[in-house]
């Protein structure tokens, strides 16, 4: 699938999934893609953690996928708490759900998710997606690397 591959490796993505068939998908989705610095969280908080701890280390997140369905903290509550984080508010948000109904997607949009992926997901959308969130966010992507 090398026809796919992305010019953003260097990104590092954030996927927050419970489910470990999806974070499976994705993860292996994304590394087709050339994404090679992925991080996996289980739940919003750890997620919450996972930026901080990377920010610590000098490896910043610069990209969140996040599931809608997760324990302790939703993707909803995810996005909302990222949205109001001074170091994180200028990230992209790309949310997955399973849940294509309009009430969800425009939950996804008020919470500041910037797109939403319905399961299943392919590489190419997935792909089209990122690509698109990137170009938007280049400026704040680039500052943060």
């Amino acid at each position: 699938m090398h026809y796919l591959a992305n010019t953003h490796s260097d990104l590092h993505l954030l996927l927050a999934s419970n489910n470990e068939t999806t974070t499976r998908l994705l993860v292996q989705l994304l590394k087709e893609l050339g994404h090679l610095k992925v991080s996996v969280a289980t739940d919003g908080e750890m997620a919450l953690r996972s930026f901080k701890n990377a920010r610590a280390i000098g490896a910043p997140i610069n990209f969140l996928i996040t599931d809608c369905a997760m324990p302790l903290m939703n993707g909803l509550t995810l996005v909302r708490e990222v949205r109001a984080d001074a170091d994180l508010h200028k990230m992209p948000v790309l949310m997955v759900t399973a849940d294509a109904t309009r009430e969800q997607i425009l939950a996804a949009t008020d919470a500041g998710a910037d797109d939403y992926l319905v399961k299943p997901v392919s590489a190419a959308k997935l792909k089209e997606k990122i690509d698109i969130m990137v170009a938007k966010y280049d400026e704040n992507i680039v500052s943060q690397r």
